[in-house]
Protein backbone atom coordinates (compact mmCIF):
# COMPACT_ATOMS: atom_id res chain seq x y z
CA UNK A 1 0.00 0.00 0.00
CA UNK A 2 0.87 3.53 -0.87
CA UNK A 3 2.49 5.59 2.00
CA UNK A 4 -0.23 8.35 0.70
CA UNK A 5 -2.92 5.74 2.12
CA UNK A 6 -1.83 5.49 5.33
CA UNK A 7 -3.13 7.45 8.83
CA UNK A 8 -0.59 9.66 9.87
CA UNK A 9 -0.39 8.15 13.31
CA UNK A 10 0.54 4.83 11.75
CA UNK A 11 4.12 7.09 10.46
CA UNK A 12 4.13 8.49 13.99
CA UNK A 13 4.17 5.95 15.62
CA UNK A 14 7.33 5.77 17.90
CA UNK A 15 7.84 2.72 19.63
CA UNK A 16 11.66 2.05 18.73
CA UNK A 17 11.81 5.63 21.04
CA UNK A 18 14.27 4.78 23.98
CA UNK A 19 12.30 5.64 27.57
CA UNK A 20 12.92 8.62 29.02
CA UNK A 21 16.77 7.63 31.61
CA UNK A 22 19.83 7.92 31.64
CA UNK A 23 22.32 5.57 29.92
CA UNK A 24 24.34 3.63 31.43
CA UNK A 25 28.43 3.90 30.33
CA UNK A 26 28.71 0.29 28.87
CA UNK A 27 30.59 -2.68 30.74
CA UNK A 28 29.29 -0.83 34.03
CA UNK A 29 27.02 -2.08 36.57
CA UNK A 30 23.87 -1.14 37.47
CA UNK A 31 24.24 0.23 40.84
CA UNK A 32 21.53 1.51 43.03
CA UNK A 33 20.45 2.10 46.69
CA UNK A 34 17.79 0.09 48.45
CA UNK A 35 15.61 2.90 48.41
CA UNK A 36 16.00 3.44 44.91
CA UNK A 37 15.51 0.10 43.74
CA UNK A 38 12.22 -0.22 46.05
CA UNK A 39 10.99 3.00 44.33
CA UNK A 40 11.49 1.72 40.89
CA UNK A 41 9.66 -1.38 41.51
CA UNK A 42 6.56 0.36 43.12
CA UNK A 43 6.51 2.77 39.79
CA UNK A 44 6.52 -0.27 37.34
CA UNK A 45 3.52 -1.49 40.15
CA UNK A 46 1.81 1.06 39.57
CA UNK A 47 2.67 1.44 35.94
CA UNK A 48 1.52 -2.29 35.72
CA UNK A 49 -1.93 -2.43 38.04
CA UNK A 50 -3.34 1.11 37.61
CA UNK A 51 -2.06 3.57 35.17
CA UNK A 52 -2.12 0.57 32.45
CA UNK A 53 -5.54 -0.89 32.85
CA UNK A 54 -7.05 2.49 33.25
CA UNK A 55 -5.63 3.28 29.84
CA UNK A 56 -7.02 0.00 28.15
CA UNK A 57 -10.22 0.74 29.87
CA UNK A 58 -10.42 3.82 28.32
CA UNK A 59 -9.08 3.06 24.97
CA UNK A 60 -11.82 -0.08 24.77
CA UNK A 61 -14.41 2.38 25.50
CA UNK A 62 -13.56 4.43 22.96
CA UNK A 63 -12.82 2.29 20.31
CA UNK A 64 -16.57 1.24 21.02
CA UNK A 65 -18.17 3.86 20.17
CA UNK A 66 -17.10 3.68 16.47
CA UNK A 67 -15.17 5.57 14.37
CA UNK A 68 -11.52 5.51 15.35
CA UNK A 69 -9.89 7.89 13.35
CA UNK A 70 -11.22 10.94 14.21
CA UNK A 71 -11.91 10.18 18.24
CA UNK A 72 -9.68 11.94 20.72
CA UNK A 73 -10.09 9.16 23.29
CA UNK A 74 -8.80 6.68 21.56
CA UNK A 75 -5.70 8.28 19.45
CA UNK A 76 -4.69 9.66 22.25
CA UNK A 77 -5.52 6.88 24.60
CA UNK A 78 -3.25 4.48 22.41
CA UNK A 79 -0.51 6.75 22.43
CA UNK A 80 -0.42 6.96 26.61
CA UNK A 81 -0.74 3.45 26.41
CA UNK A 82 2.76 3.27 24.01
CA UNK A 83 4.72 5.71 26.48
CA UNK A 84 3.09 3.21 29.20
CA UNK A 85 4.57 0.18 27.74
CA UNK A 86 7.95 2.18 26.57
CA UNK A 87 8.47 2.99 30.39
CA UNK A 88 7.61 -0.45 31.94
CA UNK A 89 9.97 -2.20 29.36
CA UNK A 90 12.45 0.15 30.79
CA UNK A 91 12.07 -0.64 34.27
CA UNK A 92 12.25 -3.99 34.13
CA UNK A 93 15.70 -4.20 31.93
CA UNK A 94 16.85 -1.69 34.51
CA UNK A 95 15.88 -3.69 37.50
CA UNK A 96 16.94 -7.11 35.86
CA UNK A 97 20.38 -5.77 35.74
CA UNK A 98 20.24 -3.80 38.82
CA UNK A 99 22.93 -4.08 41.84
CA UNK A 100 21.42 -3.10 44.71
CA UNK A 101 24.30 -1.87 47.61
CA UNK A 102 22.87 -0.53 50.92
CA UNK A 103 25.38 1.96 52.23
CA UNK A 104 24.21 1.44 55.96
CA UNK A 105 26.00 -2.30 55.56
CA UNK A 106 29.04 -0.49 54.90
CA UNK A 107 31.70 0.01 57.22
CA UNK A 108 32.60 3.37 58.44
CA UNK A 109 35.55 4.73 56.80
CA UNK A 110 36.42 8.06 55.58
CA UNK A 111 37.21 6.88 52.16
CA UNK A 112 34.06 7.89 49.56
CA UNK A 113 32.23 4.77 48.07
CA UNK A 114 29.14 4.09 45.93
CA UNK A 115 26.24 5.02 48.87
CA UNK A 116 28.36 7.42 50.70
CA UNK A 117 26.94 10.65 51.90
CA UNK A 118 29.72 13.15 50.93
CA UNK A 119 29.96 16.94 52.17
CA UNK A 120 32.80 19.04 50.31
CA UNK A 121 33.62 22.43 48.94
CA UNK A 122 34.36 23.57 45.59
CA UNK A 123 38.14 25.54 45.56
CA UNK A 124 38.43 27.96 42.78
CA UNK A 125 41.62 29.68 42.68
CA UNK A 126 41.27 31.20 46.84
CA UNK A 127 37.96 31.34 46.87
CA UNK A 128 35.56 28.52 48.06
CA UNK A 129 32.03 27.71 47.96
CA UNK A 130 29.79 27.59 50.39
CA UNK A 131 29.77 23.44 51.82
CA UNK A 132 27.54 21.34 49.56
CA UNK A 133 26.28 17.52 50.51
CA UNK A 134 25.01 15.24 48.69
CA UNK A 135 24.88 11.55 48.13
CA UNK A 136 26.50 9.16 46.06
CA UNK A 137 23.82 6.99 44.54
CA UNK A 138 22.87 4.91 40.90
CA UNK A 139 22.17 6.77 37.29
CA UNK A 140 18.28 6.07 37.80
CA UNK A 141 17.74 8.05 41.29
CA UNK A 142 20.08 10.87 40.92
CA UNK A 143 18.57 13.99 41.92
CA UNK A 144 20.46 16.87 42.37
CA UNK A 145 18.11 19.47 44.10
CA UNK A 146 17.38 16.39 46.47
CA UNK A 147 20.57 15.84 47.32
CA UNK A 148 21.66 13.29 45.53
CA UNK A 149 24.24 13.01 42.34
CA UNK A 150 25.06 9.73 40.19
CA UNK A 151 27.95 8.05 40.75
CA UNK A 152 29.31 8.46 37.21
CA UNK A 153 28.25 12.41 37.15
CA UNK A 154 31.65 14.56 36.67
CA UNK A 155 31.70 15.54 40.65
CA UNK A 156 30.47 11.99 41.46
CA UNK A 157 33.04 10.07 39.66
CA UNK A 158 35.62 13.02 40.61
CA UNK A 159 35.46 12.19 44.35
CA UNK A 160 35.20 8.89 44.26
CA UNK A 161 37.52 7.13 46.20
CA UNK A 162 38.76 10.42 47.59
CA UNK A 163 39.16 10.73 51.52
CA UNK A 164 38.29 13.31 54.15
CA UNK A 165 40.87 16.07 53.88
CA UNK A 166 41.65 15.05 50.54
CA UNK A 167 41.72 17.95 47.02
CA UNK A 168 40.43 16.16 43.80
CA UNK A 169 40.76 18.16 40.93
CA UNK A 170 37.05 18.64 38.30
CA UNK A 171 37.23 20.01 34.81
CA UNK A 172 34.18 21.99 34.51
CA UNK A 173 32.94 24.32 31.50
CA UNK A 174 34.56 27.06 34.17
CA UNK A 175 38.04 25.64 34.27
CA UNK A 176 39.42 23.27 36.48
CA UNK A 177 38.59 23.19 39.98
CA UNK A 178 39.46 21.85 43.54
CA UNK A 179 37.03 20.16 45.27
CA UNK A 180 38.08 19.51 49.24
CA UNK A 181 36.07 16.72 50.68
CA UNK A 182 35.01 17.46 54.48
CA UNK A 183 33.26 14.30 55.62
CA UNK A 184 32.03 11.12 54.48
CA UNK A 185 28.91 9.20 56.08
CA UNK A 186 27.14 6.13 55.15
CA UNK A 187 23.72 5.80 56.42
Amino acid sequence: MSKAFTRESEQDDDDDAPAAGPLLPAGTKNYMTRQGFVAMREELDQLVKVDRPKVVETVAWAASNGDRSENGDYIYGKKRLREIDRRIRFLIKRLEIAEVVDPAEREETDQVFFGATVTFRICSGDQASPEETFQIVGVDEADASGGRISWISPIGHAILKARVGDRVRLHSPAGWREIEILDVVYR
